[in-house]
């Protein structure tokens, strides 16, 4: 399922991986970053940490290891990783998950 037009239009932005690998659109206000990410390929995210973050798959699987606890979660199932949890991810191609962070400067906007 592809996102609607006015999704695809939000602004890119600036991760570290690939477009190839995985597209992500977001809405920042002063408090939060929400992002749309659309992965094209079996993904792994290492390990890491940072401020909040909350997250829903809209299609597709993704398993989440926080804390040493791993989790898989399918469409319609939410996430909460707390701040300064270390997580890592593993993402089935053709997924689409939402993620919003507490730090609305985790990523650059691309442009």
């Amino acid at each position: 399922m592809p996102l609607p037009n006015f999704l695809q239009a939000l602004p890119a932005l600036d991760i570290p991986f690939p477009e190839s690998q995985v597209e992500a659109k977001a809405i920042r206000s002063d408090d939060a970053l929400a992002v749309f990410f659309l992965f094209h390929t079996d993904f792994d995210l290492p390990p890491h940490a940072h401020k909040g973050q909350w997250g829903t798959v809209i299609e597709g699987e993704v398993t989440l290891t926080v804390d040493g606890q791993t989790r898989t979660y399918m469409p319609g199932q939410s996430y909460d990783i707390p701040a300064g949890a270390e997580h890592s991810a593993r993402v089935k191609a053709g997924s689409i998950v939402i993620d919003v962070f507490e730090e609305a400067d985790r990523y650059a906007l691309k442009g």
